[in-house]
């Protein structure tokens, strides 16, 4: 009984023991066969065109890219160097016992993706315009994946693979309607593939546009006065960029050009006076376009707008607040002393109906001043 499970063991062990392999085009595909027990049986590879390769340690095809790694009674390991695509395939391990036992290992080559090309791009783009950006690559295998990306951001374009043999071309476009912020953007097309493990490919295209300028007039001083010294400058963004421009006054040429100077972009007044006082417009071209902008300056007197200017105007109004509500205290407290004086005027008149003298109709107005006071105690 023991005999039959020991033979049962070596028969199990008998059986070669290959494992699928994966390659990327040009690199080295190791190839290993073992089995567990071996009575001096020798074993052998062959490709997938059953060609034997290695019969133990005996080369049996001659192709200097296939090398004997390892020989012995339980184990048979080949190398293939500078691996094709047309080296996959099922590559098979034979045991030459009675019968014969094979395992089967299939090998897979990865195509590796060329840098991808960027087509379509036009330089100088103008603004407005529609273009379409191409990326593709060529080779991969599988067929490899296309990502855009604009600057830093990725961005969605439209992918197409077709078959070319054993790999695959893929093609990736990017509709683009052409903007000023286009401009110095650059546009990077990324291949992702497996066989690209540490160095992707990716291929970079920076977008030129062109467009008309558009000018803006910033000055120095917030309330410009006489004898101060201002600078109004000509902000004019463009593509060509549109230099020099052009300053007038009026619809004229600037009229003092001692103390109006221009350079590059800027006007500069060395004192401010009256006379300064008008429109100042700066135009900027470039083969687009043109544009404006104007500026008023209103120079002012500085004693007019004094330090304490402001100060002044707090002051005045809080005396005139304090002279309304004073207005008030009067009008209320004349009228309180005229209603009381009424009253006065009343009792005094009641005392004098039946008085024949001043004291008398005094000595009535408290008596019935006193009676009023017994009425009211009364009828509380």
């Amino acid at each position: 009984l023991n005999w039959k499970k020991v033979n049962v063991v070596k028969l199990a062990g008998q059986y070669p023991l290959v494992q699928n392999l994966t390659v990327t085009e040009g690199g080295t595909a190791n190839m290993t066969c073992r089995v567990e027990y071996n009575d001096n049986t020798s074993l052998q590879w062959s490709n997938p065109a059953q060609q034997t390769l290695f019969f133990g340690d005996k080369k049996a095809l001659r192709d200097n890219r296939i090398e004997l790694v390892r020989a012995s009674w339980s184990e048979l390991i080949i190398s293939i160097h500078d691996v094709t695509l047309s080296d996959e395939g099922m590559y098979t391990c034979s045991l030459f016992t009675m019968p014969v036992r094979t395992a089967k290992a299939y090998l897979t080559v990865l195509g590796v993706p060329e840098k991808p090309q960027i087509d379509g791009l036009t330089k100088p783009a103008i603004e407005g315009d529609h273009i379409t950006l191409t990326c593709m690559t060529q080779g991969s295998k599988p067929a490899a994946d296309l990502r855009w990306f604009r600057n830093e951001k990725e961005i969605k374009g439209a992918k197409e693979v077709n078959a070319s043999g054993k790999t695959f071309t893929v093609r990736s476009s990017l509709q683009l309607h052409v903007g000023r912020n286009d401009d110095g953007v650059a546009y990077t097309c990324k291949v992702d593939h497996e066989a690209l493990t540490q160095t992707p490919q990716q291929a970079t295209e920076v977008l030129e546009v062109h467009y008309a300028p558009h000018v803006e007039v910033t000055p120095s001083l917030t309330v410009p006065q006489e004898g101060q010294y201002l600078k109004l400058e000509c902000v004019s963004k463009g593509n060509p960029s549109p230099d020099p421009v052009m300053w007038t006054k009026d619809g004229g040429d600037l009229p003092d050009l001692d103390r109006m100077i221009v350079e590059g972009r800027e006007l500069t007044f060395t004192s401010l006076n009256k006379t300064d006082n008008g429109t100042y417009r700066c135009e900027a071209s470039n083969h687009l376009g043109t544009s404006s902008a104007e500026y008023v300056l209103y120079v002012y007197d500085p004693n007019a707008i004094g330090q304490h200017g402001t100060d002044h105007a707090l002051i005045g109004g809080v005396v005139a607040v304090v002279v309304f509500v004073t207005l008030c205290l009067i009008i209320v407290l004349g009228r309180y002393l005229a209603r009381h004086k009424g009253t006065y005027l009343t009792n005094e008149a009641k005392g004098a109906d039946d008085a024949p003298d001043a004291d008398t109709a005094i000595i009535n107005a408290e008596g019935n001043h006193a009676h009023a006071e017994e009425k009211k105690e009364y009828f509380i």
